[in-house]
């Protein structure tokens, strides 16, 4: 049977969606340029960490979360998320990261959203009235878009993977076989991250590896980058 839902959950987790996620590395050159990740096995070992001890307790917790905002239509909880996500992201670069991903994501969606809390959203962005981050904003899409809160996390989980992945073979570098294998192997941990991330606790928000927000901060001041953040 046909499902436009399976079209929307590919079109928003879509790795080639032009929003400039490619530009941005998430604190893994600094890694590099350090020696920290240098080949497959240390490359398998970050992006697993980021996965499960850093974006499960910050974007796809906050997605998630918004997704439920989205379902009862509540812009203040939007606005409290967006408060929250903002003070939990330490590092200069991932906040303007954020930002950037998520207003350009609305945008990207914006001619089938007149009149929705996504708009809402863009505007008090817009007027400064909030920062605006990706993940408040999939979260925001992906429940208008009727795609199940599972299905939507799987796909952020998903997207993070591979976009890790992707900038683990450039940077280190890694032949694209290794890649696969790769995300082949760490791929078998999503269905216990989306069952954690379902109801996540709000008490738990920003509770990662600090390490990752150090890496972040040293990659501002690294001599040469290849990648924004």
């Amino acid at each position: 049977m046909f499902s436009a839902n399976l079209l929307s959950l590919l079109h928003l987790c879509d790795p080639a969606l032009p929003i400039g996620g490619f530009s941005h590395s998430s604190g893994l050159e600094t890694y590099v340029q350090q020696g920290i990740v240098h080949n497959k096995e240390t490359a398998k070992e970050f992006v697993a960490q980021q996965l499960s001890q850093n974006i499960c307790h910050t974007d796809v917790a906050f997605a998630s979360l918004a997704y439920d905002a989205a379902h009862s239509n509540d812009l203040n909880e939007i606005l409290s998320l967006d408060e929250t996500c903002s003070a939990l992201k330490l590092a200069k670069e991932m906040r303007q990261a954020s930002n950037k991903l998520g207003v350009r994501l609305l945008k990207i969606f914006k001619g089938k959203l007149t009149g929705t809390l996504a708009i809402r959203y863009l505007n008090t962005i817009q007027l400064q009235q909030a920062d605006g981050h990706y993940c408040i904003a999939f979260g925001i899409l992906a429940q208008h878009l009727s795609i199940s809160k599972q299905d939507a996390l799987t796909g952020f989980f998903y997207n993070a993977a591979a976009s890790f992945i992707t900038n683990c073979v450039k940077l280190i570098p890694l032949g694209q076989q290794d890649g696969q294998e790769l995300l082949m192997e760490i791929l078998p941990m999503t269905p216990q991250l989306v069952e954690t991330s379902l109801s996540p606790d709000k008490e738990r928000l920003g509770y990662c590896c600090t390490g990752f927000d150090i890496r972040c901060m040293q990659h501002e001041q690294l001599y040469s980058r290849l990648y924004m953040s």
